[in-house]
């Protein structure tokens, strides 16, 4: 994988990023900022450096600058990495200039969306080296933050993975609760397949979760584009990918972990689908280092 990076090349929707800061700055400073507003002088300008204090992978580049810009439209961001550059210590990621009192209202929502973010990135860059060379993809789900997903799966890709379904609206994934539901209905799991597949558009994704081998045939005759295996024993996996033979997507979940993840990966799999790439990444500790002048 380079480390050569396009400027923007993550970015989520504009929008959709300065919907989330604006947010978390009426969270943070409702009524303003009280601290900055008694302290410091409105007239008062600095400059911000943001540095990393650990080794990772950068991401939140668009959400660190829109929530600085959004504090105070006088504040300029230069960004000195793009979102998906690898991060040592001491690593420069940006300055920051303009009105200090914005610079300190802005700063801890751009801190926590970078290093919420930057680690969502360092996470998912640990899982993609784990299975280089491989065939194996490796996505995420959507065990995401309310309201961050459009960041934390940018941050995913960042990280150099792939983003699975972004929402319910995306494609259709009958899980084991859906079967269930249609079983009670008298339908068999070939047939509730069918079934689906005849009410939407055919441009639809359909993918069917399976939690035992003796499934999968059911599976294949309804149609479904991509099994997925929850839960499978290595020696499953090995048998379930030689069962598919290439006749849908094979997707492997559950029980995934850095420490588990190449053997699965070596199972023969297509993909891997990870809730820890957002549900479990920690923060990635950055800093922000302000002068005054």
């Amino acid at each position: 994988m380079t480390d050569a990076r396009t400027p923007g090349e993550f970015d989520p929707p504009r929008p959709a990023v300065e919907a989330i800061v604006d947010l978390a700055l009426a969270e943070d400073a409702p009524w303003g900022d009280l601290s900055s507003e008694a302290s410091i002088p409105a007239s008062a300008l600095a400059t911000a450096r943001l540095s990393s204090r650990v080794d990772g992978v950068l991401a939140g580049g668009l959400a660190l600058a829109t929530a600085f810009r959004r504090a105070d439209a006088g504040i300029e961001v230069q960004m000195l990495l793009p979102d998906g550059a690898p991060l040592t210590p001491g690593a420069e990621v940006a300055v920051v200039r303009g009105p200090a009192r914005g610079i300190l209202t802005g700063e801890r929502v751009a801190l926590n969306l970078a290093q919420r973010l930057s680690g969502v990135a360092t996470l998912t860059r640990a899982y993609v080296d784990a299975v280089a060379g491989t065939p194996a993809r490796i996505v995420d789900t959507r065990k995401t933050t309310p309201g961050l997903r459009v960041l934390e799966k940018a941050a995913v890709r960042a990280g150099g993975a792939h983003n699975h379904r972004h929402s319910l609206s995306d494609a259709v994934m009958l899980k084991d609760n859906h079967l269930a539901v249609l079983a009670a209905e008298g339908l068999g799991i070939a047939e509730a397949i069918r079934t689906v597949r005849s009410r939407i558009p055919h441009t639809t994704t359909l993918e069917v979760e399976v939690d035992r081998i003796d499934q999968i045939e059911a599976v294949l005759d309804g149609g479904a584009d991509i099994v997925l295996l929850d839960n499978f024993a290595l020696a499953d996996l090995v048998a379930a990918v030689a069962l598919i033979d290439g006749r849908a997507l094979v997707e492997a979940s559950g029980g995934v972990s850095l420490d588990t993840v190449r053997a699965i990966a070596e199972t023969g799999v297509d993909i891997i689908s990870v809730g820890a790439l957002t549900h479990s990444a920690p923060a990635l500790d950055l800093g922000l280092d302000i002068s005054v002048r």
